[in-house]
């Protein structure tokens, strides 16, 4: 059975047919679902989608970096209430985007190591949002990096020295529709790191795996993923499964 470690069934991009979608994801052999958080804007949306399917969604909490606007110290504070409240099973996703906005990078450090500091003090994983800032995430990687600190860095998408750093973190990196690309990079390499190092994902509706790119991601498609990383390691589909989704449960701890 397959785990989809991050895909965000609650969006609006699911609205007209979210039930149908998971049904599909189940149909291909997505048995687990695991949940990351954006803002407090999206809180009643991912805890409706928990209460409809208790047995396999698994939510995050945390601040999206690009979410990090002008109020980010209340969104902080609602992630922090949240987890005195209930639990999760991860901090996520949670990190430094310099693609869409670079002049809040301040901000966006400040907010990935408080929620760092949450992940510790309730022996949480973490799953980062890395874009265009791998020296950046690196930096505070370094600075809070412990025995305590572990998680998944999700969507990797760097080099095979970017892949190793973060593995020496305690990350496992999230593979997802990028290493179905022609120009993807990471199936270049892939093989190179031991799997007992990567988790699937699909980061639905984003990021589609080929031969959807460019239409909107769904779980079901995680199939195809794990399809492509078995040819990479050349071994079984069902292997593929089995070893990714061991892993995902050593993460989550589920």
């Amino acid at each position: 059975m397959l785990t989809d470690t991050h895909t965000h069934l609650y969006s609006e991009a699911f609205d007209l047919d979210r039930d149908a979608v998971i049904q599909q994801a189940k149909n291909q052999g997505v048995s687990q679902f695991f949940i990351p958080a954006i803002d407090s804007s999206y809180a009643k949306a991912m805890y409706d989608l928990e209460a409809s399917y208790p047995d396999c969604m698994h939510l995050m909490m945390g601040l999206h970096p690009t979410s990090v606007k002008e109020n980010y110290k209340e969104e902080l504070a609602f992630v922090a209430k949240q987890l005195e409240e209930r639990k999760f099973v991860a901090i996520g996703e949670i990190g430094i985007d310099l693609y869409w906005d670079t002049s809040t990078l301040d901000k966006q450090r400040e907010a990935f190591v408080f929620q760092i500091k949450l992940a510790k003090k309730y022996k949480l994983p973490i799953v980062i949002h890395c874009r265009d800032a791998f020296d950046e995430v690196f930096d505070v990687l370094e600075q809070e990096k412990s025995e305590d600190l572990f998680g998944i860095f999700h969507c990797f998408t760097g080099t095979l020295e970017q892949a190793n750093k973060a593995i020496e973190y305690n990350m496992k990196l999230g593979i997802g529709g990028v290493v179905t690309f022609k120009n993807g990079k990471i199936d270049q390499f892939l093989h190179q790191i031991d799997i007992k190092h990567i988790v699937l994902e699909t980061d639905a509706p984003y990021l589609s795996p080929t031969p959807y790119r460019g239409k909107r991601n769904q779980s079901s498609y995680l199939s195809l993923i794990a399809s492509k990383v078995s040819t990479l390691y050349q071994i079984s589909e069902a292997q593929v499964a089995k070893i990714t989704t061991a892993n995902a449960a050593a993460i989550f701890k589920i």
